[in-house]
């Protein structure tokens, strides 16, 4: 079987590409000769050649706004969006530890960013009747850490509700619309949390990457994913050869959530 994806030539802006799951989407589109532009709030260290980085701030209107003007300026548009920025900086503590200011803060972050610059870029796409948008969501939605997680998987619950409803909405028109919904990914974030986790149980990494596994409730494969894992997913479903998939969330977490 010849498994081009045939996806050379093509351009896609990859939110939040520098670290974690966007550098690995940013790696995986290039490899397959895709051309990406993506954005960061800071400029990488080690920048991929042929890539381009924006320095934005994409949870604020204006940072968006200003990421658009870019894409339009250099490209005229995009053919796929990766909206696979996001995370959380909300303090443990359960939702009394959760003021307004923290709510608005992961709701720009983890919705509205992908809102915003799906609105600024989708009506150039419409106007061609094609291109692909995929929003990264998290099992978190379904599966919430109530002492740490409540804001950041309401607002991916948000996020995934308003992918839906883009699709059915837009795909009649040409646009597909996708979620990837990850577990947990050993991304350098991750790293660093398991490594402060088990610093203050006195273990290790591996003992600390085996609390997180715990409170997640287990992870049948018996590790996280690695940001490749999950790239290379995206990958596939933003080519061609997944024409026929829109609509759908694809669940990649070693079968940590358990419930059909």
């Amino acid at each position: 079987m010849n498994f081009d994806l045939q996806l050379k030539g093509q351009r896609a802006l990859v939110t939040g590409g520098t670290k974690g799951l966007g550098a690995a989407v940013v790696k995986s589109l290039q490899e397959v000769g895709v051309q990406v532009m993506t954005t960061a709030r800071s400029a990488p260290d080690r920048p991929l050649e042929g890539v381009t980085y924006v320095q934005t701030d994409l949870t604020t209107a204006e940072g968006v706004s200003e990421l658009a003007r870019v894409v339009k300026e250099q490209w005229g548009g995009v053919d796929i969006l990766i909206n696979s920025v996001g995370g959380s900086t909300a303090p443990a503590g359960g939702f009394a530890a959760l003021d307004d200011a923290v709510w608005l803060s992961e709701l720009n972050l983890n919705l509205m960013s992908a809102v915003r610059l799906d609105r600024a870029l989708l009506p150039a796409m419409l106007a061609k009747g094609a291109g692909v948008v995929l929003h990264v969501t998290s099992i978190q939605r379904v599966l919430p850490l109530p002492e740490s997680t409540t804001a950041y998987a309401a607002a991916k619950g948000a996020l995934s509700t308003y992918s839906k409803s883009l699709s059915k909405e837009i795909t009649p028109k040409g646009v597909r619309v996708l979620r990837v919904s990850p577990g947990w990914i050993e991304t350098e974030a991750s790293v660093t949390f398991a490594k402060r986790m088990g610093a203050e149980a006195g273990t290790d990494y591996e003992g600390g990457k085996k609390m997180v596994m715990d409170w997640l409730g287990g992870i049948p494969v018996g590790r996280p994913a690695t940001p490749k894992e999950v790239a290379d997913l995206i990958t596939f479903l933003v080519s061609p050869r997944a024409a026929s998939v829109s609509g759908s969330e694809h669940v990649i977490d070693g079968g940590t959530v358990p419930t059909v």
